[in-house]
């Protein structure tokens, strides 16, 4: 790809609190699944970095966990990843949901981005959901929280006005080089995206409090001699009856979850996947320090 004379090149943090659709407008920029998706809050627990790049800039967003009330050690550690990412990056794009309207958990956000320089892009979210008459008034509504940059109303779903988002983006990158390969669309290695998408399968087939109560790591992974990546994964629960829950009957919803995160991980790698999954007993994780580390929450993350 031949590239502009005057490349530009930057980090651009998404915010926003849980189940705003910051991880499906990486996916639609990015064009391929690399950050989760789950209609249950809270999905996203690291900085997920998805790069985007064309002839005339590369992009490297971050998107960070949502910012909520914490309720555990894990909480405390999304919300400060979430808030620490701000100062790191050439903008911040602020999302929110359209068809929900100005919530408090949007006035809370809204004060702590008063705390950074960086500028900030609202992006009105999921406008395919509303009448275009609610536009107008709901943009007044939010212009009184912060003295925005820019707003842009989106369809992360459906991909409405996302071009348009990129070229407002565009206006604050400075010149700079191209950190990443043009075919590279994550920093992550790719254990770390197979993990989060079998979480992804676990949280779209439980409910309750199990999905919260998840960790997924990849203990092997590796290419046989037939081509075939051969991977084992191991899910982490904190109770004996979460790990009922995630086998199933007769082990029925383990198989499904397999079955599906097989799919999205040979989309991914381009190769046939035997996988092996295994439910252990981690107690209370979420509130233990070591095992936090163990799994991937470190705070400098």
């Amino acid at each position: 790809m031949a590239k502009s004379k005057k490349f530009k090149s930057g980090f651009v943090a998404i915010v926003g609190r849980p189940n705003v659709g910051k991880s499906t407008l990486m996916n639609q920029i990015i064009g391929q699944k690399i950050a989760i998706m789950s209609d249950k809050p809270q999905t996203t627990r690291n900085k997920i970095h998805g790069v985007y790049t064309s002839e005339e800039m590369q992009i490297v967003f971050l998107d960070t966990p949502g910012i909520h009330k914490r309720q555990s050690k894990l909480g405390d550690f999304m919300n400060s990843t979430a808030l620490n990412t701000l100062g790191e990056v050439e903008a911040v794009l602020f999302l929110v949901d359209a068809a929900e309207g100005l919530g408090g958990g949007d006035r809370f956000i809204a004060e702590r981005l008063k705390e950074v320089r960086t500028p900030v892009i609202l992006v009105l979210n999921k406008i395919d959901r509303i009448v275009p008459e609610q536009l107008l008034p709901m943009i007044d509504e939010y212009r009184k929280l912060h003295d925005f940059a820019e707003i842009i109303p989106i369809s992360a779903k459906m991909g409405n006005n996302v071009d348009t988002l990129l070229e407002q983006i565009s206006k604050y990158l400075p010149q700079g080089p191209q950190y990443y390969p043009d075919d590279q669309i994550t920093d992550h290695p790719e254990q770390f995206v197979c993990a989060e998408l079998i979480r992804e399968k676990i949280l779209n087939l439980t409910r309750e409090e199990v999905p919260h109560s998840i960790a997924v790591s990849i203990e092997d992974m590796r290419v046989e001699s037939n081509g075939f990546v051969r991977m084992s994964a191991v899910i982490f629960v904190e109770r004996d009856s979460q790990k009922g829950i995630i086998i199933g009957k007769q082990g029925a919803l383990l198989k499904e979850v397999g079955k599906l995160a097989r799919h999205d991980i040979e989309n991914l790698l381009g190769s046939k996947i035997f996988l092996e999954l295994w439910v252990k007993v981690k107690k209370d994780w979420r509130n233990q320090d070591r095992v936090l580390k163990d799994l991937g929450f470190h705070r400098d993350a």
